[in-house]
């Protein structure tokens, strides 16, 4: 059996069932992009503004919309045209995490209302598998995808082991869930995406105890599909622009050596 991680993009996204797995898939080809922005900053121009600049090189923004202090609904409006512009995905990076009767009111509701929006969210698994189908049953009727925490890249996460093997579990028997947060290929029972957090192109941290790894780590040694970069791009003394064509070269340079390597 092939691998999926021995597959294109382009493969994978014509086979899987999924829209949103589809769709990013396609982008990914399209645009010859690995790279997901995390624009953890703290004000909607903030925000609009970085979109606006690095859109072009990434396939997926990741947001976290509740630290946004002047939140409001033309926001939301203004990231939707960014994404149509620059072709990329949404990503609420909300780390949902209560009962399923509780998530399904926190996706399709409150001042977020995220599910209208984000093509993408994730979840913890600790409340059980009640929580994916909870967020499900919002998430499915609109054409959403699932991610589930798997692992986190800060040090001593607790999300390892038996934990990280009931994801893999509950991933598998559900298909609004795409993929997952973690540092690598977890199964080949389905084609489940692997976005990676703390990406570097040096290894190395920060004194909260983020831990990075460089694309080729990532990429092509453990097979993941997805790298996800803030401040590496956006942080003090960087241009933001620059750095964003050097994080989506190195990560599409680490797939296709990936590609290479499992098909020489």
């Amino acid at each position: 059996m092939v691998s999926y991680s021995q597959m294109t993009y382009a493969q994978r996204g014509k086979q899987h069932t999924n829209p949103v797995a589809q769709e990013l898939f396609a982008i990914m080809e399209r645009k010859r992009s690995n790279l997901s922005l995390a624009a953890d900053v703290a004000t909607k121009a903030e925000l609009l503004a970085l979109a606006d600049k690095v859109g072009p090189y990434i396939c997926v923004l990741k947001t976290h919309i509740d630290v946004i202090s002047d939140f409001d609904a033309d926001l939301v409006a203004q990231l939707q045209v960014l994404a149509s512009k620059h072709d990329f995905l949404l990503f609420e990076d909300r780390k949902f995490a209560d009962i399923g009767n509780t998530v399904k009111l926190q996706y399709g509701g409150g001042i977020y209302r995220i599910a209208d929006w984000a093509h993408i969210t994730n979840c913890h698994v600790i409340p059980g598998e009640g929580i994916i189908q909870g967020l499900a049953e919002v998430g499915i009727p609109k054409g959403r995808g699932l991610l589930l925490l798997a692992e986190m890249s800060s040090k001593g996460m607790l999300a390892t082991g038996a934990y990280t093997d009931k994801n893999i579990e509950m991933a598998v028997r559900n298909d609004f869930v795409i993929g997952f947060i973690g540092s690598r290929r977890f199964t080949e029972e389905r084609d489940l995406i692997t976005m990676t957090p703390g990406v570097g192109l040096h290894a190395a941290g920060d004194a909260l105890g983020q831990q990075y790894r460089t694309p080729e780590m990532i990429v092509t040694e453990n097979g993941s599909d997805v790298i996800i970069v803030g401040r590496g791009i956006y942080g003090p003394g960087k241009d933001p622009v620059t750095e964003a064509q050097r994080y989506r070269d190195a990560g599409w340079a680490a797939y296709e050596k990936r590609l290479f390597v499992s098909n020489s």
